[in-house]
């Protein structure tokens, strides 16, 4: 009965960091697809850092996470926060900008 507590505890801590991850991973990757299928045009248009600037964020931040595979390390939460920044921001100015059209 003594050993049991430490291995849930370790079960638990690494499911919570395999979705913490999963959610790191998907979030940038969703973040840099977009980015990468929108005109380079309509970045300036509102505003915002060129796309080539917002690629190499995400894409940098997206291979450091992969890399490091921590959930919690500094560049994920970069990459997190960044890739929020660009959904929640700039992807609504693109948007409205381009009707949802995107590239074409």
């Amino acid at each position: 009965m003594g050993t049991a507590a430490p291995l849930f505890f370790d079960d638990v801590v690494f499911i919570i960091n395999l979705v913490l991850i999963v959610f790191a991973l998907v979030i940038q990757g969703v973040a840099l697809v977009h980015c990468i299928t929108q005109r380079s045009d309509a970045f300036p248009a509102i505003g915002t850092l060129p796309k080539g600037a917002w690629v190499a964020i995400l894409a940098v931040c997206l291979v450091l996470t992969l890399l490091l595979y921590r959930p919690l390390n500094l560049f994920a939460l970069i990459g997190i926060a960044a890739a929020l920044i660009y959904l929640l921001d700039v992807r609504v100015g693109l948007r409205d900008l381009t009707d949802g059209k995107g590239f074409w």
